[in-house]
């Protein structure tokens, strides 16, 4: 039995707030490359958009590990065909443990189940361990599908493998 769970939660609850606080956190100051601010925090998570990651158009999840809030991500719908990778987490005393691959699947199974048949994702070219867990797990780089200042690069993964590896396991 795996020490890590995940859980579809609430964007707003206690441990997935303190997460997200956690993400921007790291992702500001690693792009400031100063420690943010709690006014930078604030700031950065107001109107965000993560009200959309909740279903019908997306998925909150909370990771755990032996029952400790670890990490999160979320998928949002963005047509008919696509879902994108978004807010991709994990505490740093919880990294190495084998838990980003396996909230990545999750992930991956939240989007098929709300219909996707493709994940993307955008991301910048200084997160190189978040560019190295996609491209271990088979996404590829793609065209740009969006734009704006924190994007630098962006990946994509044909779903039909997530649902068919789900289909072996049963």
């Amino acid at each position: 039995m795996s020490a890590w769970t995940f859980h579809a939660e609430g964007y707003d609850g206690p441990d997935a707030t303190a997460l997200r606080r956690d993400y921007y956190d790291e992702v500001a100051s690693r792009y400031w490359k100063r420690p943010a601010t709690q006014a930078e925090i604030d700031e950065g998570l107001t109107n965000d958009g993560v009200e959309l990651l909740t279903p019908p158009t997306g998925q909150f999840l909370v990771a755990r590990f032996e029952g400790r809030p670890a990490g999160c991500g979320g998928v949002l719908l963005l047509d008919g065909e696509r879902a994108e990778l978004t807010r991709v987490f994990l505490r740093p005393a919880f990294r190495g443990l084998g838990g980003a691959g396996a909230l990545l699947r999750t992930l991956e199974e939240a989007a098929a189940e709300l219909g996707a048949r493709r994940m993307v994702l955008n991301t910048r070219l200084d997160l190189v361990e978040a560019r190295a867990l996609y491209t271990r797990h088979g996404y590829a780089e793609i065209p740009a599908y969006c734009e704006g200042p924190y994007m630098e690069i962006w990946y994509g993964k044909h779903l039909a493998a997530v649902q068919g590896a789900r289909q072996d396991i049963r």
